[in-house]
């Protein structure tokens, strides 16, 4: 599946290099318009970063999230600055399909698999953004990737899958925004590894040969955020390539 992804900062659409605030390219593109023209091309699901809301919880762009997603036909799942049950229920509330968890899911565990049990495991996606060291373990990063998590990718699955973990994105750290081909052998791994989990790639996308590796991969859908802003190809060429389930 094809999730084209926008990320947002204080209303504008933004990518950052690495997950680095010091390196952001701005691009002067209606939040609203660049999602309807994705939903046009035929995507079945969009992907949202509150990137002002992740660096500051209190500063969350809710009201514009609630303008998009009333925008919009097609589901969309939000991510950014989620702490508190509170936040989860408000963007549930107001139309979002699914939460995006991310540093929350490895500080706070116990508080996460709760909104698991209470609003259902579809309702959720854990956003597993990983260091890979030269041992090969893949490090879960926290704060924006601004701090190392501690914990493996492989624990914090297995941790989850207790309470019926059935989303999660994963992201190489050291290929985002850099449009130098994803980390096929990453979702091949979790492929095999957890079949019953629907794996999200993101991270380094730059032709539709890197989209069809990682359809190669048996990932089962791919975030594709800076490749579609410079026009490195549609949104429908993607899906030519990788057609919606």
């Amino acid at each position: 599946m094809i999730i084209p992804a926008i990320d947002l900062i204080d209303g504008q659409v933004v990518r950052l290099y690495q997950g680095d605030y010091q390196q952001q390219t701005t691009f002067n593109l209606s939040p609203l318009a660049q999602l309807q023209s994705y939903q046009a091309q035929g995507a079945k699901l969009l992907h949202i970063v509150d990137l002002t809301g992740a660096k500051d919880p209190d500063k969350r762009q809710i009201n514009l999230i609630k303008q998009l997603a009333e925008g919009l036909n097609t589901d969309i799942q939000v991510g950014g600055g989620i702490r508190t049950e509170q936040q989860v229920k408000e963007l549930l509330d107001i139309g979002v399909k699914r939460v995006v968890i991310g540093s929350l899911a490895v500080k706070e565990p116990e508080l996460v698999k709760s909104w698991f049990i209470k609003y259902g495991s579809d309702a959720i996606c854990l956003a597993l953004d990983v260091n890979i060291n030269q041992q090969g373990e893949k490090i879960v990063a926290v704060s924006g990737w601004q701090t190392g998590g501690g914990k493996s990718l492989e624990s914090l699955v297995a941790e989850y899958q207790t309470v019926g973990l059935q989303y999660a994105l994963v992201t190489d750290i050291s290929r985002d925004g850099t449009l130098q081909g994803a980390n096929t052998t990453l979702y091949q791994e979790l492929a095999a590894s957890y079949p019953d989990i629907f794996w999200q790639a993101s991270g380094g996308i730059a032709t539709l040969d890197d989209v069809n590796n990682v359809k190669q991969s048996n990932a089962n859908g791919i975030i594709i955020g800076k490749a579609l802003l410079i026009n490195n190809f549609t949104v429908e060429e993607a899906i030519q390539c990788w057609p919606n389930a």
